[in-house]
């Protein structure tokens, strides 16, 4: 695979860091497929795969226990920017999240923190409205039963 350099942007905390750890598994004009450690160690969860939707500004992951055991899925509300030659992707986190669990159970997290960015000036008024349309678009797919349009992508490599 391509030298492609996945950066991290975080706006709350704030953060920024190269993701030199995971592994690009595929890659297209579409999508991003990785395989990732935890950077951090965590109780909860081990490992993980991702999916960047590089057209919808949406990352899905699924977070496994260290014992291979589906956690949850994880959707990032995202803003892709790449570098002029394409070798960097700055992937920044507009902070709302939906997370799915495997009963089909799903919840939105962190509007606080947005409405926190907003208000702290660490937000722009594009991202925000770009933010609140991918959030809409994901809830109007899971509410469809139509979210396997993005598990497809990890489970058919079998991750």
């Amino acid at each position: 695979m391509e030298n492609l350099k996945i950066f991290r942007k975080r706006l709350i905390p704030k953060d920024y860091i190269l993701l030199d750890k995971d592994l690009i598994i595929e890659r297209d004009d579409e999508h991003i497929l990785t395989s990732w450690k935890t950077i951090r160690p965590k109780e909860e969860f081990d490992h993980g795969t991702s999916c960047y939707f590089l057209n919808e500004g949406i990352k899905v992951s699924k977070f496994y226990r260290e014992d291979g055991e589906l956690l949850y899925w994880y959707c990032d509300i995202v803003q892709y920017d790449f570098s002029e030659d394409g070798t960097e992707l700055v992937v920044t986190d507009l902070l709302a999240d939906v997370i799915i669990y495997p009963s089909g159970r799903w919840k939105v997290v962190d509007l606080d923190e947005l409405a926190d960015a907003k208000q702290e000036g660490l937000i722009t008024d594009e991202q925000l409205i770009a933010c609140l349309r991918q959030l809409n678009n994901l809830l109007s797919i899971i509410s469809r039963d139509k979210f396997d349009k993005f598990q497809a992508c990890l489970d058919y490599k079998g991750l």
